[in-house]
């Protein structure tokens, strides 16, 4: 059986990281969507019906909900959002669902499995819920995962003096640099470089938030860049509901009690800059200035004006380059066709 991920009706709700990716390619727990089916192997799935079917993007496929799933969808019922079976259905719902994710992604990816040694220079609490893939290095740290699993990658490394609470990921070939404070759930996406104080957020891959600074309830984008000591609030003084600007309807709607920081692909921040709750940071921004960025960054910002287009692009790839990699084609023509817009 064929499955065909559709994300038809969920591309503009999700703004701003469906602008630069499908749906499927979302990171939330420790895998992408696309990931996580191809894990489950879905395709063993033998129903009457063996065509392709059709499945929304948006929906968080786990080893307990897979069947039911499928057979929902192959009986022509409708697929709804309850306690098993998760949906991303806006922005937010990224890291208000990371924690269930990361459970599930888990128990998924470690089934069977045997963690690398963990060092005896570490404090661990609940060891029995820490897995270190071949090539992890986690040494003098204090991990507690009695209040959810934690994940380290392959090649991944925590450094000395970190302090991590579960459920929390650091993905292939990521970092945790020098006394960083993790709190769950959070996710370190592949490539990524993270330090200072984090809490409920993910960074996807190929991000840097090397340095002191908080970064809570927030999702952050591919090839970013938090400069040294940039902070988001995540709750507003009056502890009222945040809002965060929907591209969808065009308007500011409620996001719930806690959002910070949703920045789109490519983007970066000066040091010390200071994000309000619930802000959007569109694709390829610079951010830089005296006073708190807008709640809503559009696309191409830099500073005040609009970025030029090929600077825009050298810019990516120089940062492209700190870590081995370049532009691509598909990239340039993906960036030129938002730019237009």
């Amino acid at each position: 059986m064929n499955i065909i991920l559709d994300d038809s009706l969920a591309k503009e709700q999700l703004y701003p990281f469906t602008a630069t990716r499908h749906v499927a390619d979302i990171r939330i727990g420790i895998l992408t969507i696309r990931e996580k089916w191809a894990l489950l192997d879905a395709n063993n799935f033998i129903y009457e019906d063996e065509g392709a079917i059709t499945i929304p993007a948006t929906i968080i496929p786990t080893t307990t909900n897979v069947h039911a799933i499928f057979t929902a969808l192959a009986t022509g019922k409708e697929v709804k959002n309850e306690e098993e079976i998760k949906f991303i259905l806006q922005p937010w719902n990224i890291f208000q669902l990371n924690g269930w994710a990361l459970q599930k992604d888990f128990e998924l990816i470690t089934a069977g499995r045997k963690s690398e040694p963990i060092s005896t220079t570490n404090k661990t609490i609940s060891p029995e819920n820490i897995f270190l893939e071949e090539g992890a290095i986690v040494e003098h740290s204090i991990i507690n995962a009695s209040t959810g699993p934690v994940y380290i990658g392959k090649n991944a490394e925590v450094m000395e003096g970190c302090m991590v609470r579960g459920p929390f990921a650091l993905c292939e070939n990521a970092t945790l640099k020098m006394g960083s404070k993790i709190y769950g759930a959070t996710t370190i996406g592949p490539n990524c470089t993270a330090a200072g104080e984090i809490k409920n957020s993910i960074l996807f891959a190929n991000s840097n938030k090397g340095h002191d600074g908080y970064l809570g309830d927030s999702v952050i984008g591919e090839w970013c860049n938090l400069g040294a000591g940039t902070t988001n609030s995540n709750l507003k003084n009056n502890a009222g509901n945040v809002t965060v600007w929907s591209n969808k309807t065009k308007s500011y709607i409620p996001a719930g009690l806690k959002c910070g920081l949703l920045m789109g692909d490519y983007s970066r921040a000066a040091i010390n800059t200071s994000f309000n709750t619930g802000t959007v940071v569109g694709v390829c921004c610079n951010i830089f200035g005296e006073s708190f960025p807008p709640k809503l960054v559009t696309d191409f910002t830099w500073g005040k004006e609009k970025y030029i287009f090929e600077k825009a692009l050298k810019d990516i790839d120089n940062w492209k380059q700190l870590k081995g990699s370049n532009i691509s084609s598909t990239e340039k023509e993906i960036l030129k066709e938002l730019y237009n817009q």
